[in-house]
């Protein structure tokens, strides 16, 4: 079946919706944990998993977003030197969007900030992964050897706070969002084996009912096309309305 090179897909941006509500909900979860509405914990059990499977979905989907955008960017013809810079341009302004998520959680929260959350892993991966686009299957031994790799890691203690974004973490180390390029950058080339082999040359190869128009699912499209600019609202959105609803103080709100 063939698509429109301006043309998106609706399944890309429906996973990504999908993965955008799990995320409200976890961190709806998380929050009246946080503030002592209820005692819940994110560190094991349902919640932990539940956010590793949202965390899951979200990377995949930017390794397959990749590979369409590197398809259409190709049949276009666009120079390396253009893509290069589309790519760097892109995830510098992710990570940057990371970093400021750092200050504000530094200003307000001081204990777990988040040093290396999944906004500077997404960031990165999307320049990373730039050189690793036109590699189809060789991608999946790659992104299967980080994973393992970063599995292992995830055991390892060290004495400095230097490889972080690796995934070498000193001794006591607290955050409240943590996403390594080991094993996660792993994740992410192997959404770009998948997005290769069902989406080659921005072409879908396989059959699928065109549910598009469909009210909910135009909902979770929608939620998939501004994934993040919900991404870095709908903290202060949930915490402002579990103050209204009387779940936080305002000596909590603040923090303080």
């Amino acid at each position: 079946m063939d698509q429109n090179l301006t043309e998106r897909f609706w399944e890309i941006d429906l996973l990504r919706g999908i993965a955008i509500i799990m995320m409200i909900v976890f961190h709806l979860l998380y929050d009246l944990d946080h503030f002592g509405a209820y005692n819940l914990t994110g560190h094991s059990g349902f919640l932990f998993y539940f956010a590793r499977a949202t965390a899951t979905i979200f990377l995949l989907v930017v390794g397959i977003s990749l590979t369409l955008s590197f398809s259409r960017a190709t049949n276009r013809q666009k120079t390396k030197t253009k893509l290069y810079r589309k790519y760097l341009k892109r995830g510098s302004t992710i990570f940057a969007w990371g970093l400021v998520i750092t200050v504000l959680t530094w200003v307000f929260l001081r204990e777990g900030f988040v040093v290396w959350g999944i906004l500077h892993l997404i960031g990165i991966s999307i320049i990373l992964a730039y050189p690793l686009l036109k590699f189809r299957y060789w991608n999946l031994l790659l992104g299967l050897s980080f994973m393992v790799l970063g599995l292992f890691l995830k055991n390892v203690s060290v004495g400095f706070p230097w490889l972080l974004w690796l995934g070498l973490t000193p001794n006591s180390f607290y955050t409240i969002d943590y996403f390594p390029l080991l094993p996660w950058f792993g994740v992410v080339l192997l959404g770009v084996v998948i997005g290769n082999a069902l989406y080659p040359d921005y072409t879908r190869n396989f059959k699928l009912r065109d549910l598009s128009q469909f009210t909910g699912i135009r909902l979770f499209t929608f939620l998939g096309r501004h994934s993040l600019l919900i991404y870095l609202i709908h903290q202060p959105v949930l915490i402002t309305v579990l103050y209204l609803l009387g779940f936080v103080e305002i000596g909590i709100l603040a923090f303080s």
